[in-house]
């Protein structure tokens, strides 16, 4: 996941450039013939990669802009690539209703897309004065309505969970008391509020607010959920052979990436204390195991890449396993959900 504050080394915008595309496409190994699922389009960059080398691409993005940005590129691989504007967690459902039973390989780079950034009217950062909205599909409930509208252990929640901000509670304090004579609209707003809050010293690498806009983000996306779901229709939709590669940027997804693979690993479990117990056979084998980094060289191109690490499995013959969000070790949070439903 990007940083909501996310720029270049003098301080501006990053243009986006695809994160990690040799490392992607060495993992996934596309060829002639062979049908991918990329489940976070965006700009169209890994995309773009895949079709070159002969393959067919089922892209899919929950924002309607990034979808009106493809059609060029549709037009241009005629037949070769499907643009759907849904849900990276329905990518199972999504390739099925494109005419695909099963795939050879599916590509998640999760957070927020550069463009999305660098968009002031949609509120994902505070480089740019906007809109507190964040909404990727551009529905449903806003940061500005998680903001103005949940109670305070809510927002410290959010903020502490999400964001793994560790002065949630002094933020989530501040921001209703100055609520209350006055709702927050737009960005440079809670911005201001979060840095007078907690301060800021020269020596810090990161705007204070980073975290706080980082955690409405993945509260107002579901980003958490929507990952989760998202390794399981892999894991459903993949035939044996099939290439699983995702590029996270924070610790929250690359942990939940890492423990999916693990377990979906199988094999045999239990503690050194008590008989080993046969598990699950495996459904996804790690040729490569830990985390791939970028290389220091396009670190110093692509700012965004240095927080990036690629994790991929391989699927196996064996059936799907049932859906168990237990894996992910992921907090309750149906006071959190609460916000959503106004109760």
């Amino acid at each position: 996941m990007t940083d909501l504050g996310a720029d270049g080394a003098d301080g501006g915008p990053v243009r986006h450039i695809p994160v990690m595309l040799d490392e992607v496409l060495g993992s996934l190994c596309p060829v002639p013939g062979e049908v991918h699922v990329d489940g976070t389009f965006g700009a169209g960059g890994y995309t773009r990669a895949i079709l070159e080398t002969g393959a067919s691409v089922v892209a899919i993005d929950r924002d309607p802009d990034a979808i009106a940005g493809g059609r060029d590129l549709a037009e241009t691989y005629s037949g070769r690539l499907q643009l759907v504007q849904g849900r990276f967690s329905q990518l199972d459902e999504i390739a099925r209703q494109c005419g695909h039973a099963s795939v050879d390989g599916v590509v998640l780079d999760i957070g927020v897309s550069s463009m999305q950034i660098d968009e002031g009217g949609r509120g994902f950062s505070f480089q740019k004065d906007g809109p507190l909205d964040m909404r990727m599909a551009q529905s449903g409930i806003s940061a500005a309505d998680v903001v103005n509208l949940a109670e305070q252990s809510v927002l410290t929640r959010v903020l502490g969970i999400y964001g793994e901000e560790k002065r949630a509670s002094q933020i989530a304090r501040a921001i209703v008391k100055r609520r209350e004579a006055k709702p927050f609209a737009d960005t440079l707003d809670l911005a201001n509020l979060v840095e007078s809050t907690v301060g800021r010293k020269h020596s810090d690498r990161i705007h204070p607010a980073t975290r706080t806009f980082q955690a409405l983000r993945v509260f107002v996306n579901q980003e958490l959920e929507e990952l989760g779901a998202a390794l399981f229709a892999a894991e459903r939709i993949l035939k044996p052979g099939g290439r699983l590669t995702v590029v996270t940027f924070h610790s929250l997804e690359d942990r939940m990436v890492k423990r999916f693979l693990a377990d979906r690993a199988g094999g045999i479990g239990g503690s050194r204390h008590l008989p080993e117990v046969a598990t699950h056979a495996p459904v996804f084998v790690q040729k490569k195991r830990g985390a791939i980094l970028a290389s220091e060289a396009e670190a110093q191109i692509n700012p965004r890449s240095r927080s990036a690490k690629l994790r991929t499995g391989e699927r196996t013959a064996e059936a799907a396993w049932t859906p168990d969000f237990s894996i992910f070790g992921l907090p309750d949070l149906d006071l959190v959900r609460a916000v959503r439903t106004g109760r």
